[in-house]
């Protein structure tokens, strides 16, 4: 009897202990099941603000709060796990970012990490969550704005320069990656346009000062894509993104060189500004005129030329353009646009689409443009297409979207890197604004100052 009774209690104490063995292994394995891993860090920083991003598999949930005394920002991560793509990030943040001094990320309970942000200021942060898109997958995005926006036109009156910093170079590739080719071509010429200097004014910025200029016409020059959005992709590598700000540059070279005309840039770095900020950012800076400018891409790499698109509420000129327009419209879901967040002014002017006199000097434009670019590259099409393009959508802004040349098409994409190419395009572009502008004498860009 004694004997029973002794086996009875070491096979009580053997369960027992499976018991607790259970208990302490669940909630491990029920992490590893349902937690996230991180697949890359980035880090955005521009003059606009700065944007960090966490990509990852799985879903993850966060709270976050601001602490003051020095300023910080304080996301508490719950489903994912430190490891060491997670803890490079810190060192993704450039000593010259406008608004970051340094980030850092620890464990801070089981199942939690906790990402401390330095801050230079006080901020007004954005932190939400991305569903997976295109090449990526899920985002937590962190976005850093200062708490006065930056106003396009006083930079404009002021002639001040916004700088651009340029993201330290990472040790996580950014996606989408661009498979090589086979033969290792040469590096394109143009791969990634230099940002300005901060602090230094454009060399090609025209001595205004002691001479009344007038009514001078305002220009807004609207490079496509940018920092999480790279556009089309050729099949040497090139980016559109880097194209079109490097042409973008050098058509704002040759408008700040007339007396009679200014332009600003949507952005001028390397950084995601979602479509309807960049209609604002026209309007606020009381732009005449909004000049889209993009490297196009097809499914098949013969397609070639150049091509002008204006805004059509009433479908598109073909399928082709209906396909286009669609394609751009979604940069926002790629880049990453915080849809919480919105701008009920911006979304007043939005409504009022149908003013014609716009839209008849939105054409006239794009015919003059057009027809200049047919000098420098075969067109596409001979005629100015429609398609709904949101970024087109000023109601009160003439408005052109630029499709220089197609990057999907390997000759064209080694022309679209070469400096004296885009040098052509940016002038055959400043041509078809002059002839506009000389043919409609009633235009005499009343907004601008």
């Amino acid at each position: 009897m004694t004997k029973r009774l002794a086996d009875l209690h070491r096979r009580q104490l053997l369960k027992g202990a499976g018991s607790l063995w259970l208990l302490s292994v669940t909630p491990v394995a029920a992490l590893a099941a349902t937690g996230s891993s991180i697949v890359a860090v980035r880090v955005w920083p521009a003059e606009d603000y700065t944007r960090v991003t966490i990509e990852h598999k799985g879903q993850v949930k966060f709270t976050q709060s601001m602490v003051k005394n020095p300023e910080r920002l304080v996301v508490d991560i719950e489903g994912i796990e430190l490891n060491g793509v997670l803890k490079s990030l810190g060192d993704k943040v450039g000593s010259n970012d406008p608004y970051i001094k340094q980030l850092r990320a620890a464990n801070y309970k089981p199942g939690v990490v906790r990402l401390v942000m330095d801050l230079k200021g006080e901020v007004a942060p954005q932190v939400f969550n991305l569903a997976p898109v295109g090449d990526y997958q899920g985002r937590l995005v962190m976005d850093i704005y200062p708490l006065v926006p930056q106003d396009p036109l006083m930079q404009l009156v002021t002639g001040k320069q916004t700088p651009t910093v340029k993201p330290p170079v990472p040790t996580e590739s950014a996606r989408p990656e661009a498979k090589p080719l086979q033969d290792k071509p040469e590096r394109p010429a143009v791969s990634e346009p230099e940002p300005p200097r901060l602090a230094e004014k454009r060399v090609d910025e025209p001595v205004r000062s002691g001479k009344k200029v007038g009514k001078m016409v305002t220009i807004m020059l609207d490079p496509g894509h940018g920092g999480e959005d790279p556009g089309a992709i050729g099949a040497r590598g090139s980016m559109e993104k880097n194209v079109t700000l490097s042409i973008a540059r050098r058509l704002r070279q040759r408008i700040e060189a007339d007396p009679s005309m200014r332009a600003a840039l949507t952005r001028d770095g390397d950084f995601f500004v979602p479509l309807q900020t960049r209609v604002q950012k026209a309007r606020k800076a009381q732009a005449d005129l909004f000049v889209s400018i993009h490297a196009d891409a097809w499914i098949k790499p013969e397609a070639r030329g150049s091509s002008v698109f204006v805004l059509s509420e009433k479908g598109a000129s073909s399928a082709a353009a209906r396909y286009l327009a669609q394609k751009e419209n979604d940069a926002d879901k790629v880049g990453g646009v915080n849809f919480t967040v919105s701008d009920p002014h911006l979304a007043r002017t939005l409504m009022d689409l149908t003013q014609t006199a716009t839209q008849n000097d939105s054409m006239k434009l794009g015919k003059s443009v057009l027809s200049n670019l047919g000098s420098v590259n075969a067109l596409h099409k001979a005629s100015v297409e429609q398609a709904g393009f949101a970024v087109l959508k000023a109601p009160d802004i003439p408005s052109v979207l630029i499709e220089t040349a197609f990057i999907s098409n390997p000759e064209e994409e080694k022309r679209l890197n070469d400096e004296e190419y885009q040098d052509k395009l940016a002038e055959a572009i400043m041509r078809g604004i002059r002839q506009y502008l000389a043919r409609n004498p009633s235009f005499t860009g009343s907004r601008s100052g």
